[in-house]
């Protein structure tokens, strides 16, 4: 069997690298070529390029870096006339990958997208797209594969792959008498500008924080050396004795008490190891008024979606963005703002609440628990594997289990 990946940043590198594992217990003899990053490779992809180099968001970024996309696009389709593969497997990062699936169709090359672009919240209208370059979509979350076989595409629920691995991490020994000192975890994202508008906000509300409690331990933790320079590099001296890790993420959020994150597949990692956390994602005013014409979800943290009776749904369109920071939705199990003001005050007052009212930790914790035995079903990677070694030989993926038939197994394991 001969796959082609392609992911475009780092979650999507760790997912692929996860895949790739599954698909050579089926295949040995798996040869696998692609884009993507150091995960892949070390998985055993022989990359192309390292395209989570090149992540980035909103059109004048991309426009900026559009040669270089071209470029990869030519190589991965150089590679698709000098060895086919039997499939291509894009992990999320639509813009391109859209430009690679037509190129692979062209060619006759079957696609799947693993973990696709959220189009049920933000661009429904690409439907059609969908429909027309990929073959099928192996879709994280149960909401997600019912909107998507709506729609005419075929697709299968596969489960999150951030359910895979429960974050641990053994707690150090305390000192006789010693009382353990919580902990509270920044997580600015992985993209530059994720970084550079969230990570001030992030340790503004941190120091408020730290005002109220100051037993508390705070660590800002960086997806890889690279992104943890650029984290040290945009706070200069304003991160306040903040330590920052890098590549220790997981294992930081099996020991914290509290979070404060920026928008993203993060949240479903702290859901697993039951941690509570605030969301935030800081936008331009226009950026504000212009997601709240095309957006289509309620929320914009996955866990308040899995945790929503109707999560798909038009939000009220509005023509100036808010002059304050407004509260969040009480129903939110996750507090989430995005802003365009500063919400550090509003994110400080959430993480105060549950270092010093045990019982409301405790509620957010209860409600992680009843989402997570609903939704977060266990062996993603595997079953995604299943599928696209049958879309490779030519067939199709085996009928999808019921949600609550995958997660009732995945416990049961």
């Amino acid at each position: 069997m001969r796959v082609f990946l392609s992911a475009g940043e780092p979650s999507g590198d760790h997912h692929a690298a996860a895949l790739i594992e599954q698909l050579r217990m089926i295949d040995p003899r798996l040869e696998c070529v692609g884009l993507g990053g150091p995960r892949m490779e070390a998985a055993g992809c022989r990359l192309l390029a390292d395209m989570t180099r090149l992540a980035v968001m909103w059109f004048v970024r991309v426009l900026a870096s559009i040669h270089r996309f071209v470029e990869l696009a030519r190589r991965a389709e150089r590679s698709f006339i000098d060895s086919p593969p039997d499939v291509l497997v894009m992990i999320d990062f639509p813009g391109f990958h859209w430009w690679l699936a037509w190129r692979a169709k062209r060619h006759g090359i079957p696609v799947v997208f693993y973990c696709p672009p959220q189009i049920w919240a933000w661009a429904s209208w690409r439907a059609a797209k969908m429909r027309r370059l990929v073959d099928h979509v192996l879709a994280p979350l149960p909401f997600e594969q019912a909107w998507l076989s709506a729609q005419g595409i075929a697709a299968t629920f596969v489960g999150h792959p951030f359910f895979d691995e429960k974050p641990k991490e053994a707690q150090t020994a305390a000192a006789p008498g010693a009382v353990p000192r919580p902990l509270v975890l920044l997580l600015p994202g992985s993209r530059s500008q994720e970084i550079e508008s969230n990570l001030g906000t992030l340790v503004s509300a941190a120091r408020r924080v730290r005002e109220a409690c100051p037993q508390a331990e705070f660590v800002v933790a960086a997806v890889s050396s690279r992104h943890a320079k650029r984290i040290r590099s945009t706070l200069g001296t304003a991160a306040g004795g903040i330590p920052v890790e890098a590549g220790r993420t997981r294992q930081l959020i099996g020991r914290a008490t509290a979070a404060m994150a920026v928008s993203g597949s993060v949240s479903l990692e702290l859901m697993a190891a039951r941690v509570p956390a605030v969301i935030v994602y800081r936008v331009s005013g226009l950026a504000w008024v212009v997601q709240s014409w095309f957006r289509h979800a309620r929320f914009i943290t996955l866990v308040n979606l899995l945790a929503a009776r109707e999560p798909i749904g038009p939000v009220r369109p509005s023509w100036w963005p808010p002059a304050t920071v407004e509260p969040c939705d009480p129903e939110a199990v996750y507090p989430e703002y995005l802003a365009v003001r500063d919400p550090a005050e509003r994110i400080a007052g959430h993480v105060i609440d549950w270092l010093t009212n045990p019982a409301s930790r405790k509620a957010v914790v209860s409600q992680l628990d009843r989402i997570a035995a609903t939704a977060a079903a266990t062996g993603s990677a595997r079953h995604a594997a299943e599928a696209v070694a049958r879309i490779a030989a030519g067939g199709q993926p085996a009928a999808a289990d019921t949600t609550a038939a995958r997660v009732a197994a995945s416990h049961a394991a």
